[in-house]
Formats: C-alpha cells, sequence, structure tokens
C-alpha cells in the first residue's frame, strides 16, 4: 500500500484530503504544522509528500528544500493559492514534482498522484543518450556535461530525456504534458516554460541548445 503524508493547516482541507486518500487505498498520515510535518517526514518514507505553502513553523518551501537537502526522494506536491509564474518557478526551484492552486479539485489531485506514481514505477532502460557532450546514463540517473556531472530533478531529468530522444523534433507543449505529467493541465503549460527554463540554465555550457518556436513548443538542437 502506497504511504501518503498531507501537511495542512486547514483542518477542513486536511480531513477531506485524508477521507479521499484513504478511499482510494492510500495509507495516510497528516500533519497540522511545518513542525509536525517535518518530524513525519524525516522519521518514515512516504511515496508521497503533500504540502501546503503557508504553515505555522515552518512554510511548504521550507520543508521542501529540507527535504530534498535529505535526500527525501518522495513526491513532493505543493498546494496554494498562489498562482503567479514568479511563485511556481520558486516552488519548482525549491524542489517540487508538481503545483496545484487552491480551490483545487480532489479528483485532479488525485489523477496527479496516480500519474506521478505510475511514471516513478516505470524501469528505466539501461541504456545511454548521448548528444554532442551531453551523456545521459539512463539505469543511473545520470547526467554528464563534458564529464562533469550535474544535479538534475527528477522532472528535469525526465524532460531532458525526452527532448534528447526528439533531436531536432520542435515538441509541443501539450505533447511535453502528456509525456513528462501524464495528464492534461487544463490549458495551463506554465509548468513546462519553468522546466525548460530550469534545464535550460543547467545546459548553459553544454553544445547542445534548447530553442523555443514561440505558441508552438520546443526543440533540442546541437550547437
Amino acid at each position: 500500500m502506497k504511504k501518503i503524508l498531507i501537511i495542512e493547516d486547514e483542518e477542513g482541507i486536511r480531513r477531506l484530503l485524508r477521507y479521499d486518500l484513504r478511499q482510494m487505498n492510500f495509507e495516510v498520515d497528516s500533519a497540522k504544522d511545518g513542525k509536525e510535518g517535518m518530524s513525519l517526514a524525516l522519521a518514515n518514507s512516504y511515496d508521497v509528500i503533500i504540502v501546503d505553502w503557508m504553515l505555522p513553523f515552518y512554510s511548504g518551501i521550507e520543508l521542501v528544500e529540507t527535504f530534498r537537502e535529505k535526500k527525501i526522494d518522495s513526491i513532493l506536491i505543493m498546494l496554494t493559492a498562489k498562482d503567479e509564474e514568479t511563485d511556481i518557478l520558486e516552488a519548482f526551484e525549491a524542489g517540487v514534482d508538481d503545483y496545484l492552486t487552491k480551490p483545487f479539485s480532489p479528483r485532479e489531485l488525485s489523477a496527479r498522484i496516480n500519474a506521478h506514481l505510475r511514471r516513478a514505477k516505470s524501469p528505466n532502460s539501461e541504456h545511454t543518450i548521448e548528444v554532442e557532450d551531453v551523456i545521459v546514463q539512463l539505469d543511473k540517473h545520470r547526467v554528464t556535461i563534458d564529464n562533469e556531472e550535474i544535479e538534475l530533478t527528477k522532472k528535469e531529468f525526465d524532460l531532458l530525456v525526452y527532448l534528447l530522444q526528439n533531436v531536432d523534433i520542435v515538441l509541443s507543449r501539450d505533447q511535453i504534458l502528456s509525456e513528462i505529467w501524464n495528464f492534461d493541465y487544463d490549458g495551463d503549460t506554465r509548468i513546462v516554460d519553468v522546466h525548460v527554463f530550469k534545464l535550460r540554465n543547467k545546459l548553459e555550457n553544454s553544445n547542445v541548445k534548447i530553442s523555443s518556436l514561440r505558441g508552438v513548443g520546443y526543440v533540442a538542437k546541437r550547437k
């Protein structure tokens, strides 16, 4: 049974999520503030952690940053009323795998959780992708540029693999959403732009360039 931690200070939302997720046969723990959430996350192993942005003691961003520093590889989903692009970028920079704005549908949340879990259990092929000076070892989740290893989040890694598997092919944002996140974001493709922006920065010293075609999508090219 998959195990989920909910860190949410609003009792009504916490109770609703706990009920819905248990109905879906998840084992669920919950915390009412950042301190309790931190304690539970560090003491237990969770497949998914759902964390609110605004919390007493520690903010959701502080929790996510700490979890990633502690090498917690749970799927991290941020809940928040914030929806500006800078907020989304901050959340993904901290290390979240997904971002859901309030008010949200429990059905949408469950769909996203299941999509992430399906993708997480998909086996990696044991081979290497090499484009110019970028080498991706799929079995080890390792990326090097000119023999120097770079750190990527799980979603950045998946995005890079998809782009390199389709060098010189323009991929629409909808194609990327479907391939990397496995579900529709109801037309909000900013999540793709945020991840491409971050990936571009990490590849700036490589001979691989990610170009954008306005209104179309993105393409990986050799410089």
